[in-house]
């Protein structure tokens, strides 16, 4: 158990920094334009969601249960969703410049994920269910595509600016255009919302299985029914109003912040019956 507990560490520490070592490549590309620079950052971060993967399904394998449940655990998984939705789109669009935007917050994940304590424990007899993995591998995988939408909404503010005040500088040709931004924004929308609701569906068939109720107004359903109206509320906007732009780049940033607060804050500022579980969903 103790080599195998060492070569979980050792492939996520591996995974780590590698992620660093792309995060420098992305940013020369976008310092210089050099594309070779670009090619092995790239070349990079898909070596590194190899190593970060094989970490997990260690892990994994050393619980005994789906990786899931602590605070390591959570933000090494969510971290390892957005690598692996951000090396898809950039094989399929070739965007510019995403790398640079979206590799910090990969990095803030996992080094949140590197500090805290890490252990392995039994799980309380209220985790012990089917439920685990299909609810919080969902709610993660919505929060990597939220993460992304977070992403591609501060670089069209950033690239409007340069627009708005005709300062089309260096910046301005580093950054894709805002139709391409706003394109992507709604189509993470489109793909982040429906996997939203079906984790707090199957969390709420979880709550009756392990509580005998479906919904108790405690403060992580209580944040996670904020979140998902705040979301539910920009892609209606967007279909029927036609939100575009600023304003649903905005409403985006701010959705995401009220996420982190439900997928994070809660847990430490607010007692409840998800306490225990750190970060599930």
């Amino acid at each position: 158990m103790g080599s195998l507990y060492n070569m979980d560490r050792f492939l996520f520490a591996i995974s780590f920094i590698i992620y660093g070592v792309s995060s420098v490549g992305f940013f020369i590309n976008m310092l210089t334009m050099r594309k070779d620079a670009k090619e092995w950052a790239l070349r990079a971060i898909i070596a590194a969601t190899f190593f970060h993967g094989a970490s997990i399904i260690l892990r994994a394998v050393k619980g005994g249960y789906a990786p899931f449940v602590g605070l390591e655990e959570t933000l090494s998984f969510m971290a390892f969703c957005l690598a692996c939705l951000y090396v898809f789109l950039e094989l399929r669009y070739e965007l510019k410049s995403i790398g640079c935007f979206v590799c910090p917050i990969i990095l803030i994940a996992m080094t949140g994920a590197y500090i805290v304590p890490s252990s392995v424990s039994p799980l309380p007899p209220a985790l012990q269910s089917l439920w685990l993995p299909v609810h919080a591998s969902i709610c993660l995988m919505s929060y990597a595509v939220f993460a992304l939408a977070f992403s591609i909404s501060l670089m069209y503010i950033l690239q409007e600016r340069q627009i708005k005040t005709k300062r089309l500088g260096g910046l301005f040709k580093r950054l894709p255009s805002l139709d391409a931004l706003d394109a992507i924004n709604e189509r993470c929308l489109k793909i982040g919302f429906p996997l939203l609701t079906v984790g707090i569906i199957t969390g709420s068939i979880w709550a009756e299985e392990a509580w005998g109720r479906y919904w108790g107004w405690d403060p992580k359903e209580t944040w996670s029914l904020i979140t998902w109206l705040w979301y539910a509320a920009i892609l209606h906007q967007r279909l029927t109003v036609g939100w575009r732009g600023r304003r649903a780049a905005i409403m985006t940033i701010i959705g995401f912040l009220t996420l982190i607060f439900t997928f994070l804050g809660v847990n430490f500022l607010l007692h409840g019956e998800h306490s225990y579980a750190s970060t599930i969903g």
